[in-house]
């Protein structure tokens, strides 16, 4: 649900970010080998952001990490310790979980038996992976497999006229667990309230926005989905979300963020927290309903040198690479993830052209700075480090 785009997050922010989302992927490599990375999310990695921005010293969950393709082969300071750790907890659980739904619902692949078994042997090493790791840093995942078998049931009694706030409730209740877990990890656990409330509602949030993203999908294939089954409008699904959104920006002013930054302010300790949680939500819900404007002016009609503009034209290049010499050097380009991320040569014509990651969603404020004075009014971003 939480996309953000490097142009808004700023360099500094992004480094924390890429720091936080390479440090849940060897958290799951670390305990439970190279197979459970694949659970590795953008969603999760906030457990481990929200549990760095309460420390009392952030630098201390911090390691070097070795070269890795994902990163250009290139070593990286990455986030490491409990706050890691239960994000790998949390995100096993609740793979496990959407692999089971996606067995019941007999999606591609898993419609076939031999293949649906295999599935629910790997979603069932990954319930009890997750209850390990979740036990070794004092969380209890029971409540995260409480609300999955909950869900089951309430889906299968709902119907038109059923609130839909019913059917959301046993996905926040697992949110609200994780996101206040971090609280007792940081030794805060005096910011356990509020960031229960913030989890309350970002799960909220992101089952209303999975359910509107699905709609169509849904419709077409016959698979259950909350909107339609409950007979909610989009409308009320929107307002719903916006109401989310609101809840979550008034609960994080309660915290207590790290370096003994009072409630409703925050150092840069607790800046990509506030920036993923306070501005990129509005974003998220922008996009799902087909609301975004991008400020970067991204596609072919962007100004020249602005952000997510496409690059000038080059004249025609002579010297082309052969069928197998290009053939080498697009393989060098994938495994090193140039392909992906930031600006490279095309193996056979010499052409610069941008990574498929330049096709980010620049939706919202026009910079990091702008955004950071757009709430200004309320006060919750005082002082805070947009890392411009």
């Amino acid at each position: 649900m939480v996309r953000p785009c490097r142009h808004r997050l700023g360099e500094k922010l992004t480094a924390q970010w890429m720091a936080h989302l390479c440090g849940l992927c060897l958290a799951l490599r670390g305990d439970h080998g190279q197979l459970a990375r694949i659970v590795t999310n953008y969603d999760g990695l906030l457990i481990s952001v929200l549990t760095e921005a309460q420390a009392e010293r952030p630098d201390a969950g911090r390691r070097t990490a070795g070269p890795c393709p994902l990163r250009g082969m290139r070593t990286a300071s990455v986030a490491h310790g409990e706050g890691a750790r239960l994000a790998a907890a949390v995100s096993l659980v609740l793979a496990s979980a959407k692999m089971r739904d996606h067995v019941a619902d007999g999606d591609g692949m898993l419609a076939r038996k031999p293949v649906a078994f295999a599935a629910r042997r790997v979603a069932a090493s990954w319930d009890r992976a997750g209850a390990r790791t979740g036990s070794d840093v004092g969380f209890d995942t029971a409540v995260l497999v409480d609300a999955v078998d909950r869900q089951t049931g309430i889906e299968t009694l709902a119907g038109p006229g059923t609130p839909v706030l019913t059917v959301t409730e046993p996905t926040e209740t697992a949110t609200a667990a994780a996101f206040a877990h971090t609280a007792v990890l940081a030794g805060r656990p005096h910011n356990a309230v509020p960031l229960a409330e913030a989890g309350r509602l970002f799960g909220r949030l992101a089952h209303l926005l999975d359910a509107v993203e699905d709609r169509e999908a849904d419709a077409a294939s016959g698979a259950w989905n909350p909107l339609t089954a409950t007979g909610t409008p989009l409308e009320e699904a929107r307002r719903l979300a916006d109401d989310a959104v609101h809840g979550i920006r008034l609960a994080l002013r309660e915290v207590d963020w790290g370096s003994g930054v009072s409630p409703g302010r925050h150092s840069s300790d607790g800046g990509l927290a506030h920036r993923l949680l306070v501005h990129e939500l509005p974003n998220s819900v922008r996009r799902a309903f087909g609301t975004v404007s991008c400020a970067h002016g991204t596609g072919p009609y962007a100004p020249p040198g602005t952000p997510g503009a496409p690059l000038p034209p080059e004249p025609p290049r002579r010297d082309r690479r052969g069928l197998l010499a290009g053939c080498a050097v697009w393989l060098g380009l994938a495994c090193t993830c140039q392909l992906c991320c930031g600006t490279y040569e095309d193996p056979w014509s010499g052409e610069r052209k941008e990574g498929s990651c330049a096709n980010c969603d620049c939706s919202g404020c026009g910079d990091c700075c702008s955004c950071c004075n757009c709430c200004g009014e309320e006060g919750c971003c005082d002082g805070c480090d947009c890392g411009c």
